[in-house]
């Protein structure tokens, strides 16, 4: 399976509109990315922005589609299942952007085009496959809090070596989430950092999936590809 397109080589689909106020924000982040590509002296088409959708219904999502937008994020998985089965007929690549119950690992790779929270070695013998690839992202904890997810950094070689090792992963690279009160570009340089160090085990993994919608300039500075953002785009989140 290969990774995701950029959002910006996708077109709105012809005869179709948008309010304007989704369009605007979607605009505006956009103009911030290919922003801090230019600062950074990076190609903005190299940058896939990923729209997170949580609790959003599917008429948000099917006007995202009309403006272009192909690769969406779920972190819910009966949610993100349920949104994937309903929009089958597009073509949608769907990332699965939050953490992962082992007993659930088979459904969620039956629709997810992409997998950005592998942490812990019985969730990547969970996800194995010999019969179909999925693409997957190792998510690094920056905190010492166990419970944010994430493999430990010590941890991080031998888990590589799992998933370069397991039938059906094909792995792009890291995640991370920046912490709490922390300045975000340090964090964000050090994944850049330990993408560094695990090139020798895994040269193929290069991508960076880190940046969300308060952060996404410093991840870009620091070699993110792919950005996780939420509320910029789509608005607050529909009270429950």
């Amino acid at each position: 399976m290969s990774m995701a397109l950029p959002d910006a080589a996708a077109e709105p689909a012809p005869g179709t509109t948008a309010p304007s106020d989704l369009a605007t924000r979607l605009q505006t982040v956009r103009a911030g990315v290919a922003d801090a590509a230019g600062e950074a002296g990076r190609d903005p088409a190299d940058i896939t922005t990923i729209v997170v959708t949580k609790f959003h219904p599917i008429s948000l999502i099917e006007e995202l589609y009309a403006l272009g937008v192909r690769n969406l994020g779920e972190n819910r998985h009966q949610e993100a299942q349920g949104k994937a089965a309903s929009l089958a007929d597009l073509d949608l690549v769907w990332h699965f952007v939050g953490q992962i119950q082992g007993k659930k690992a088979r459904q969620v790779r039956a629709y997810a085009n992409v997998i950005h929270s592998i942490d812990r070695e019985s969730l990547v013998s969970a996800l194995g496959s010999e019969e179909a690839s999925v693409d997957c992202f190792i998510q690094v904890n920056l905190t010492d809090d166990a419970a944010r997810g994430g493999v430990d950094p010590a941890n991080l070689p031998a888990l590589v070596d799992s998933v370069q090792a397991t039938p059906g992963l094909v792995l792009l690279g890291l995640m991370a989430v920046a912490p709490l009160g922390a300045e975000p570009r340090r964090a964000f340089a050090q994944v850049r950092e330990f993408s560094e160090q695990i090139r020798g085990q895994a040269p193929d993994a290069t991508a960076l999936s880190m940046g969300m919608s308060q952060d996404y300039a410093a991840a870009v500075l620091e070699g993110a590809t792919h950005l996780r953002i939420g509320t910029a785009i789509t608005g607050n989140r529909p009270v429950l």
